[in-house]
């Protein structure tokens, strides 16, 4: 939540209050009418690549003279990759763990497939005498027979411990390396002048997932740059997040590995294939291939049969590139299985532009350690520490002089004027009443991108020596704005090219406000000129149809294409990253690149090969984590706004909800509520008896929510910051020795650092009903702010040299800063409870991937006007498919003033979207249902009902993308893969595979037009009628335009479907437990079945997974076969201790009976039913029977 208006973003300490009421009145809503409104984001706060050294450096292939890269097949390793890699797991060169026994030659299976080694009990590391060097002879040519020889000898090993000084990387988890070798930069000339070397590690899963490591050499001394400060490399690996992120627990070593076996003709064979496939005059010698993904139990003779399951890996040496394909099996017409490869489905490097910059010293702290250097030489026994200053993070010095240029640039900036607060867009208030004025800066010349690559060629030309021109502009420090980032590591940016070649249909990349599917940034005909950018930031009032970064990101892209299926690449990279996107005019004429830059960390990328989308999101699943099943009453409606005033405000609120029987479950409270913006307290003032007011609440079914957000006030009288003042758990200065001082709305704030465990913990404990004073059972969290946002930061936010307790510069964990603080949030409402089994709730607006683990999302500070209205189901979708589900827009818009028809049609669309709440800003006018009048009450309040009676339905697919990961809101093309023309919809979704959403998005609109896949009959919701469509064969899709009047959202149900609904108008979920059920049953008109699954547990605590107490009934209904039945897998304590009363069924409406039946009888008991001959539908009321219980309906 942010403010565009000029108003400080502090309250002020007494000594200028009556300056500060003088200059700006107050903070509060009522005092800030008077202030103009600032009606779009202010672009200025915010970079571009050209206006970022490193994306700048390295787009457009422009550092590509310095990156290129070759495989050195003598360094190449084989592991057993057995087991999960811990702290202080190997990699390549790594002395730890790397070496594998070898089976004997009876390996060798079919297919011209040699199994990958087993490491064999007893076996040591070392190599026996007389044993050949085969790692050695790889170089020698002849490389698959070298790579032969190796897994047929006895007991080899192939580290040779001399890299990285014998350290191992201690941040990676997870399964460890199949395939280890060494990358040198070949370059004539390179960024560091010197010959660079990296470590490729590739880590095969059991589900087809393939992980691709590549790190920079790091070690101690020792080695041919022993105190050469020109090369010396830094002693530690480059942090990398693991632990945070990656669902290591669940990630397994592929079970069997095979390589290609040149040496026989089923091996030439196939190397042959996919050699042609990609189309290249190179040597197989040039290449090294391996198969897996294959985990069925099955003989040596079946494993070498084609299985969609398996994927294909084929290592370029020179120039460096990696290639992937999936088995993609067919019939020939004699009936054997064959394989066709075609374009492989993920193509790494294959543009070279590849790129690592190595960390070095800058030239200033070269001389400083030959100084000391020097010092410690003439005097061998006076070591002055001190002045040697504090190692923090991967080796940097930092010097203990804390005031630098940078600090007196800041002085000087303010011309020695006293600072007392800071505006939103970062400029300064003074004691005396005046505030800083922008500085004027040069406006970007947009031919800049141009200008500088006609002058890297022109240089080029210019100089014999083949060099050319690098851009070292900001590489050691860099300006943007007011801001300058001192950057004591120099450039560390990582960045590869990664190129689909089957596909014109990416998808992925959130948050950006803009089409689910990506559009080019860079090429002939892009449609942006700018990349995307991931970068987590506080943007008010966005604009649409930009690339430009918002709230959260998820590194993932995933490509769906009709020919090579679906396939993913997770990045996993928190630092900011720029991704562009081109479509390819290559020799098949198909296929989109992407080109990834990072700032800093490692490239480290996943390849999900699918191959369609439910594999994928298991896959994604098992790698990020799984979402937990969330309360019944979260999936309700939330009542939100920037403020209620006060108890009695939320109690009229509450109450008006009561009086006209409108159902909601949440009621919302902002900033305002708490004491001076303090967190965790409350206004005595405005709310003096907070437990009684939710507890008023609780008593009719509704919860509560507060915001907690992570900037802490810094207040000598605030408990919450002298406690972590004191156990100093505060991020650092830059010099890391000071707590961080930031500006937000509290004024001076400080921010604690959730990247450490300890932290995390203490934060949990603060939710403790002891200490949470005023806090209940039935008080949630609302996380907001958690970019993280400061008002006088550089973009409003942290600075990146600013240190986190290990040492480590923000720059590397910025994008993990919102999941954190979530993440520990949700842990202490987990905590605050006895048993802690009571579900958490916490809705967060910053994340990353895993985001899932932890709670809710919404889009941001948006507009309410009708364009942002259409663009949130294709930003919600976009979230979607990086595995975040349970997301929504604000229905209204944060900011501005709905009519009643745009509140009305937001309302019935939000209705449709995960997370449902209503939001507003403080100087929005007020906004609930009644205020617009009866009648457009009526039609907001049966678009609430529509949402209620689905809950039964929403709950189970909830339940479902737990288990598998397959998202709640679906694109069309993750329910139908094979149909292309629906892969860049996204003006309409399916909740689930049954539901098809359209929301009416246009001002007066009367007709929509949907999209109907003729796989399936499609039932309107309202009419129970099926839709006129020409199914023909049931290939493809029609359009049909249908009614969409302001009565009328358009939603479809599946021919096929079962869907059980609750029917009884109730005001809260709490009041609907007990209700029964209808179930509504779609006949597909072909086969004459549906089935349906509902899923049942207590909606509130963990006893469905600790205990396993929850029951699915899986209902089937067959009209050829003339039954309707229930089938319940339920645990049997749970099942004997719920009531099947309050689980009972009270109707049955079957659609598309063509024909009714004569009678109906349960066991000897006759059922009564009902039957509409125009519509086709048949009612079956009351046939008292429990949705815990197997049943069968006899038809004749």
């Amino acid at each position: 939540m942010t403010v565009h208006k000029p108003i400080p973003f502090l309250i002020l300490t007494s000594t200028y209050l009556l300056l500060s009421l003088s200059l700006l009145l107050s903070f509060s809503p009522s005092t800030t009418k008077c202030f103009t409104l600032v009606m779009a984001v202010d672009r200025s706060k915010f970079r571009t690549c050209s206006q970022t050294s490193f994306c700048r450096r390295n787009r457009n292939g422009r550092s590509q003279p310095a990156y290129q890269y070759s495989l050195d097949p003598a360094s190449i390793e084989f592991h057993n990759g057995r087991g999960h890699a811990g702290a202080g797991s190997a990699e390549a060169g790594d002395s730890a763990g790397a070496g594998a026994g070898a089976e004997d030659a009876s390996s060798v299976e079919g297919e011209g497939q040699v199994q990958v080694p087993k490491e064999e009990e007893g076996e040591g590391t070392g190599t026996e005498k007389g044993e050949e060097d085969h790692t050695a002879a790889a170089g020698r040519g002849g490389v698959i027979q070298t790579i032969k020889k190796m897994f047929t000898s006895k007991s080899h090993s192939h580290s040779t411990g001399s890299s990285n000084g014998g350290k191992v990387d201690p941040y990676i988890r997870g399964p460890g390396p199949y395939f280890t070798a060494k990358l040198t930069n070949d370059a004539p000339v390179t960024s560091t002048g010197t010959t660079e070397k990296l470590n490729l590690a590739i880590h095969l899963h059991d589900d087809g997932v393939a992980r691709i490591r590549i790190t920079e050499e790091y070690g101690g001394t020792g080695g041919d740059h022993d105190h050469d400060y020109d090369h010396q490399p830094y002693s530690n690996a480059r942090w990398t997040s693991d632990e945070l992120i990656l669902n290591h627990e669940e990630m397994k070593s592929a079970s069997d590995v095979f390589t290609i076996d040149e040496s026989t003709p089923e091996g030439k064979e196939l190397l042959g294939k996919l050699l042609g496939s990609l189309d290249v005059n190179s040597s197989s010698d040039n290449y090294v291939g391996f198969r897996f993904g294959d985990n069925h139990e099955s003989s040596s003779n079946e494993k070498s049969k084609c299985t969609d399951s398996s994927s294909m890996f084929l290592i370029q040496f020179q120039p460096f590139a990696l290639h992937l394909w999936r088995d993609n099996c067919k019939q020939s017409k004699e009936g054997s299985s064959g394989v066709d490869y075609g374009l492989p489905a993920v193509s790494i490097n294959s543009d070279n532009l590849m790129h690592f910059e190595i960390r070095r010293l800058k030239e200033e702290e070269k001389e400083r350690l030959r100084q000391e250097e020097m010092k410690a030489q003439a005097n061998a026994h006076a070591h002055d520490k001190e002045s040697v200053g504090e190692e923090k993070g991967d080796g940097a010095v930092v010097t203990g002089d804390t005031k630098d240029k940078h600090d007196e640039e800041e002085e000087d900036r303010h011309g020695g004027k006293e600072v007392v607060g800071y505006w939103e867009d970062g400029l300064a208030i003074y004691a005396d009443g005046t505030r800083e004025e922008r500085k004027e800066e040069e406006p970007l010349d947009p031919n800049a991108d141009s200008i500088a690559e006609e002058k890297r060629r022109s240089l080029m030309d210019m100089n014999e020596g083949g060099g050319f021109y690098f851009d070292t502009d900001g590489m050691w420090e860099e300006k943007f704005g007011p801001h300058t980032d001192s950057k004591p590591y120099g450039p560390m940016s990582v960045g590869a090219d990664i190129t689909f070649p089957a596909s014109t249909h990416l998808f992925g990349l959130p948050e950006h406000a803009s089409s689910t599917q990506l559009k080019g940034t860079t090429g002939v005909g892009s449609h942006y000129k700018e990349p995307y950018r991931l970068y987590n930031l506080d943007v008010f009032e966005y604009e649409l149809d930009e690339t430009m970064a918002l709230y959260g990101e998820v590194p993932l892209i995933v490509s769906q294409s009709k020919t090579s299926g679906t396939v993913g690449v997770f990045w996993f990279n928190p630092t900011e990253t720029f991704v562009d996107v081109e479509n390819s005019n290559g020799a098949s004429g198909k296929g989109t690149k992407t080109h990834w830059i990072s700032e800093s960390g490692i490239i480290d990328l996943f390849i999900l090969p699918g191959p369609n989308p439910k594999s994928l999101y298991e896959q994604y699943a098992t790698l990020t984590g799984r979402m937990p099943l969330p309360p019944m009453w979260s999936l309700g409606y939330h009542q939100c706004r920037w403020n209620y005033r006060d108890q009695e405000d939320v109690y009229h609120v509450h109450g008006k909800f009561e009086e006209l029987d409108y159902p909601y479950d949440v009621l919302w409270l902002d900033i305002e509520h708490t004491s001076g913006k303090r967190y965790f307290t409350w206004d005595k003032h405005l709310f003096p008896n907070p437990i009684p007011m939710q507890q008023k609440l609780k008593s009719q079914g509704r919860n509560m929510v507060t915001i907690i957000d992570p900037h802490i006030k810094r207040d000598n009288h605030y408990y919450i910051h002298n406690q972590a003042t004191a156990k100093g758990l505060y991020i650092k200065d830059k010099t890391g020795k000071n707590d961080y001082d930031g500006w937000c709305w509290p004024g001076s704030s400080s921010y604690l650092d959730f990247t450490n465990e300890e932290v995390r913990n203490w934060w949990a404990d603060q939710f403790s009903y002891n200490s949470y004073v005023g806090s209940t059972p039935s008080l949630f969290t609302w996380n907001d702010m958690n970019e993280p946002s400061v008002f006088n930061g550089p973009e409003v936010s942290m600075q990146k040299d600013l240190r986190n307790l290990d040492g480590i510069e923000h720059r590397e964990w910025h994008n993990l800063y919102g999941t954190l603080f979530q993440r520990a949030t949700a842990e202490g409402l987990t905590r605050r409870n006895p048993g802690e089994n009571v579900r958490p709730f916490v809705l967060s607006r910053s994340f990353f991937a895993g985001s899932q683990r932890y709670g809710s999302i919404w889009t941001g500070d948006n507009e309410s006007s009708w364009p942002h209205l259409k663009v949130a189901a294709p930003m919600l979708l976009s979230l979607n498919t990086a595995a975040l589900s349970f997301v929504g827009a604000d229905v209204g818009g944060f900011f501005g003033n709905p009519d009643a028809e745009l509140m009305t049609r937001w309302m019935q669309a939000g209705a449709y979207q995960p997370f449902f709440r209503g939001h507003a800003h403080h100087d929005s006018k007020r906004r609930e249902p009644w205020i617009f009048g009866e009648v457009w009450m009526s039609r907001m309040r049966h678009a609430a009902m529509a949402r209620y009676a689905l809950l039964p339905y929403w709950y189970t697919i909830f339940r479902e993308a737990g288990v598998t990961g397959m998202p709640v809101m679906r694109t069309m093309w993750m329910q139908y893969p094979e149909l292309e023309e629906l892969y860049g919809t996204d003006d309409q979704y399916l909740i689930g595979s049954d539901l098809l959403i359209k929301p009416v998005t246009e001002a007066h609109a009367t007709k929509s037009e949907v999209a109907f896949p003729l796989e399936h009959d499609w039932y309107d919701v309202d009419t129970m009628m099926s839709m006129p469509l020409s199914k023909g064969n049931g290939v493809g899709s029609q359009a049909l335009s249908v009614s969409s009047d302001i009565d009328k959202i358009p939603v479809y149900q599946r021919g096929g479907s079962i869907i059980a609904r609750k029917l009884r108008l109730r005001r809260s979920t709490q009041m609907m437990v007990n209700d029964p059920y209808t179930l509504y049953i779609a006949i597909d008109s072909t086969s004459k079945e549906a089935t349906g699954v509902l899923y049942m547990d207590d909606e509130f605590s963990f006893d469905h997974e600790k205990k396993g107490s929850f029951g699915e009934a899986k209902f089937k209904a067959d009209l050829k076969n003339k039954f309707i039945s229930n089938k319940v897998n339920a645990e049997s304590q749970w099942v004997a201790s719920t009531s099947k009363s309050s689980r009972m069924i009270e109707r049955v409406i079957i659609m598309g009976v063509e024909e009714p039946p004569t009678t109906m009888h349960l066991q000897s008991i006759e059922l009564h039913f009902s039957y509409d001959r125009e519509s086709k539908v048949l009612v079956i009321r009351k046939p008292n029977v429990s949705a815990l219980d197997d049943w069968e309906i006899k038809l004749s």
